[in-house]
């Protein structure tokens, strides 16, 4: 297997049309290659500047979750942290995370902050939202958002080789009129839920708003640990 390390989008472009398949840290597709056999020509981002960014309002695909440090919103940080063991923040990547996973460990974090994908394809770079990168897993270079008010991350505990725990991640945002709105995102099994809603008012007309929102299909059980979440969040952010 042929390994690229492009330095430049048109690098990346080029190798993208040759077939090269794109790699994170592999952590995800190595065990099936060792079955299924590798591809002729595999392509990693780790050169290439545009994707190897942290900065207050953007993180690039390549960067490694254990890089993931303050420079980016708690609630991001948070999430990267708790992903699988050391030894797998050391190697994984937030593309790979968002794209190739299952989990989608960083799904939830990277909705509340309103976040836009930059992505590649063979005709260039283009920008798009969260839900076509999961449907349609092009080739990510990496997100960016509007830095939050304030935002919080609840991960349960989970047992090893049990299913996914629950996530709940949540925001708060000034729009552009000085009016407050609140994200919130929930990875409840494989399923990551969001729902949003303007948060300027008292906290139980915030929570029936959310209610309103594809959040209240929710079980009852995850519906309270919202409502924990989205309380504890809001007394930090006005002080109610």
């Amino acid at each position: 297997m042929l390994l690229r390390l492009p330095t430049s989008l048109s690098e990346a472009q080029r190798y993208l049309a040759e077939g090269a398949v794109p790699v994170g840290g592999a952590t995800l597709v190595w065990a099936l290659w060792q079955r299924d056999g590798f591809p002729e020509q595999a392509m990693s981002l780790r050169k290439l500047p545009q994707a190897t960014l942290i900065e207050r309002e953007a993180l690039g695909a390549a960067v490694l979750l254990h890089q993931v440090d303050d420079r980016v919103p708690d609630v991001l940080r948070r999430a990267a942290s708790t992903v699988g063991t050391g030894a797998v923040r050391r190697t994984a990547t937030v593309g790979g995370n968002i794209v190739g996973s299952t989990l989608r460990c960083l799904l939830p974090a990277a909705l509340v902050l309103d976040a836009r994908a930059t992505v590649l394809d063979r005709d260039g770079t283009y920008e798009t939202d969260l839900a076509e990168v999961v449907a349609k897993r092009p080739l990510l270079l990496g997100i960016r958002w509007r830095d939050p008010v304030a935002s919080g991350y609840y991960k349960a505990d989970g047992e090893a080789g049990g299913p996914p725990p629950l996530v709940v991640a949540t925001a708060v945002h000034t729009d552009g009129d000085g009016a407050h709105r609140l994200f919130v995102a929930v990875r409840d099994g494989y399923e990551v839920v969001s729902g949003t809603t303007p948060c300027d008012t008292g906290a139980e007309e915030v929570l029936r708003a959310l209610d309103r929102t594809d959040l209240g299909s929710l079980p009852a059980e995850v519906r309270d640990e919202v409502r924990r979440e989205v309380t504890a969040l809001l007394d930090r952010t006005t002080g109610r």
